[in-house]
């Protein structure tokens, strides 16, 4: 079955108001920003995304929020970013941040078909205890707050602990970028652009994959494919030049003085 599709603007042009979005990336690593600007262009808001963090303030899916395009986000590091903390704290954002493993195993499980799962994650604070600030309203008052989860006991190895029930997360869509893909949507990704791309995909009900090379199917090791194309709906191609842009949050440099 070949899922390729012409363009990455045919590829989102479904893409509703309200949708949820499951995207891959870790910082700007292995984000998938042609996917996002096609989807800028295409104009639908009030939208939820699951990722990582909210890229940086003019790239990434900074950019959907710079067009206040973003309802509700959920993600474990949001710190790059001025707008983000901006619209936030003045109420405009519903935020649910939560721990990286945690986030990482609900996409997984939501993959998997696991409604839920139990972890020590969070125990014994306002993760599992409720109380943290989705959102504030105007005055700078929380307007939605975390609810209280359910812990319980259990035996694990040789001792028994306290865990906090995590809900799996499923979203309508998920957007990724892999180094390399083929026609049927088996994906390889490049080293650290491997983080929460392969869980994003899986986590979606429809899964788009930007991909840097594309090759024809049997061309990819088997042993090698990351992500195996039964969670993949459509293949974008990138162009040379969309492959080569790829944007370094903080560029830091030495001299040879002061290395050693």
């Amino acid at each position: 079955m070949d899922k390729t599709v012409t363009s990455a603007r045919e590829a989102v042009a479904d893409i509703p108001a309200g949708a949820s979005l499951a995207v891959g990336g870790f910082g700007l690593c292995g984000i998938p920003s042609v996917l996002i600007q096609a989807l800028r262009e295409q104009g639908s808001g009030d939208l939820e995304v699951i990722s990582n963090n909210c890229g940086v303030d003019d790239w990434g899916l900074g950019l959907l929020l710079q067009d206040g395009r973003l309802r509700r986000v959920v993600a474990s590091y949001v710190g790059e970013n001025k707008e983000f903390a901006r619209q936030y704290l003045a109420g405009e954002l519903e935020v649910e941040l939560t721990p990286q493993g945690t986030l990482a195993e609900r996409l997984r499980a939501g993959g998997s078909g696991i409604p839920a799962f139990f972890t020590a994650t969070g125990v014994g604070t306002q993760i599992a205890e409720g109380g943290l600030p989705w959102k504030y309203d105007l005055e700078g008052g929380v307007a939605v707050a975390s609810p209280p989860k359910r812990t319980e006991e259990f035996e694990l190895g040789r001792s028994v602990g306290t865990f906090v029930l995590e809900q799996a997360i499923v979203a309508d869509f998920a957007l990724v970028r892999a180094a390399r893909g083929d026609r049927h949507g088996n994906l390889v990704f490049h080293s650290a652009a491997r983080n929460f791309n392969p869980l994003c995909a899986m986590a979606g009900v429809v899964t788009i994959a930007e991909v840097e090379e594309l090759v024809e199917p049997g061309d990819l090791d088997p042993d090698q494919i990351h992500l195996p194309g039964v969670y993949v709906h459509r293949v974008v191609p990138l162009t040379a030049a969309e492959a080569a842009e790829k944007r370094i949050e903080k560029r830091t440099t030495r001299t040879g003085t002061e290395q050693n």
